[in-house]
């Protein structure tokens, strides 16, 4: 049953059922499909929580949240408030993870648009 061609595919997916695909696996009670109805409706969580932009924001803000509980943690370090250096050495490891990491998205974002400019039309 070899796949050579998208047609050849389609083919060998309407000629066995889900059960005959199951059955090599030992998989008992399997529901039948049919794959020439379904649609991508079908499929649950399709639809996105939320936008691009939406979601940027609020990767920036915890960047943002992360940069300030390390200042705070060190403010309460040299003032004398805490006495618990690890913690504070954690807080700011956290932060600058973080921050790194959002700093290599921003110039991968950066160079795929670049990239982009540059395409002929």
């Amino acid at each position: 049953m070899p796949i050579e061609t998208v047609g050849s595919m389609k083919s060998i997916l309407n000629d066995y059922s889900s059960k005959d695909w199951t059955k090599s696996a030992e998989l008992d009670g399997a529901k039948a499909i049919n794959f020439n109805e379904l649609s991508i409706g079908d499929v649950e969580g399709t639809q996105a929580k939320q936008s691009f932009g939406e979601m940027l924001a609020s990767s920036i803000a915890q960047v943002n949240g992360l940069q300030q509980e390390a200042n705070t943690a060190m403010q309460k370090l040299a003032s004398g408030e805490k006495k618990n250096l690890p913690e504070v050495m954690m807080a700011v490891e956290k932060a600058d993870i973080a921050f790194r990491t959002m700093n290599q998205i921003r110039t991968k974002v950066i160079d795929a648009y670049k990239e982009v400019m540059r395409m002929q039309i």
